[in-house]
């Protein structure tokens, strides 16, 4: 995989849970992306509910040498919050930073490697004695 532009910041934002375990995979999943695309800045972020929010998220990729920002909606499909929550939140966070252009990309949406990751769950599902009612 190519390496991203030294000098981009990447945000992976996902909703915020109450759940403490449940914000923790975005930091999983953020290692997990800075190591596969070799990318110097990326930063996580919640769009409520926990910290960081992605103003603070914004800023520390400023302050770490950013000069332009992705932000990656770490959601499955195009809804309400990643086709206008999440930007106008963006928006408002970047307003502090002027000069600094930034980028919304797209949900994960439909890809084949969903797929292969749906098919290991289920198989790894039907490993286990099922339920009863």
């Amino acid at each position: 995989m190519d390496n991203l532009p030294p000098d981009t910041g990447i945000i992976l934002v996902d909703h915020g849970s109450k759940v403490a375990e449940a914000n923790a995979m975005l930091l999983e999943v953020v290692a997990m992306f800075r190591e596969v695309s070799g990318a110097r800045i990326v930063e996580p972020a919640h769009m409520e509910l926990a910290p960081p929010t992605l103003g603070e998220a914004f800023e520390k990729c400023v302050e770490q040498g950013a000069v332009r920002v992705v932000i990656h909606p770490y959601f499955l499909a195009p809804g309400r919050h990643s086709a206008g929550d999440i930007p106008r939140m963006v928006a408002e966070a970047a307003a502090a930073f002027p000069g600094t252009p930034f980028t919304v990309a797209e949900p994960l949406g439909v890809d084949g490697r969903i797929g292969e990751v749906i098919y290991e769950r289920i198989a790894t599902a039907l490993s286990k004695p099922p339920f009863a009612p």
